[in-house]
């Protein structure tokens, strides 16, 4: 078992795959179907520029979490070079300046994708000393971790947003 499989090997049944779905159905922002972000631009944005915006999420239990996503409805593989540029630039930034706090022992870059055809990276911390939730499933850890005070959260997302105004 792999050291860091947030579950007891004898409490889990993996469900039986469900047959395929081909073609598979649009997700949010494609095939005529509204996007929720290019609907609400700058909801919960903390940050943004003309071309970016950074958006923490209000829920999670992890010192920092919050998506990168450009203003215009893109998804990774839309970004021209000077996007992709300007994504890897931004994203080493917020990454840099999280990993510099005393609270967080690692940030993480995600891209899933499969919900929502607009670009949203997600950059998540793991707390600083939990070992246990190092690796691809610290997103599973997050609702089962206590509560990290609201200020400690609004100041991780302070020192992100610095990083990006630089």
């Amino acid at each position: 078992m792999w050291e860091i499989f947030p579950f007891e090997p004898d409490s889990l049944t993996v469900k039986p795959l469900d047959p395929l779905t081909l073609p598979e159905p649009p997700r949010t922002g494609e095939g005529g179907r509204d996007c929720w972000r290019c609907d609400r631009p700058d909801e919960d944005v903390a940050w943004a520029n003309e071309r970016w915006t950074l958006v923490p999420f209000e829920e999670s239990r992890l010192p920092f979490a919050a998506m990168l996503m450009p203003r215009e409805h893109l998804d990774l593989a839309d970004l021209d070079d000077a996007m992709a540029a300007e994504l890897g630039m931004l994203t080493v930034r917020v990454v840099r300046a999280v990993e510099a706090l005393e609270l967080v022992g690692r940030a993480h870059v995600y891209k899933f994708g499969d919900g929502g055809a607009h670009l949203h990276q997600f950059v998540i911390a793991r707390p600083a000393g939990m070992l246990q939730l190092r690796g691809s499933c610290l997103t599973v850890w997050d609702e089962m971790l206590p509560e990290v005070p609201a200020a400690e959260r609004a100041a991780a997302v302070a020192v992100a947003v610095d990083a990006l105004a630089a």
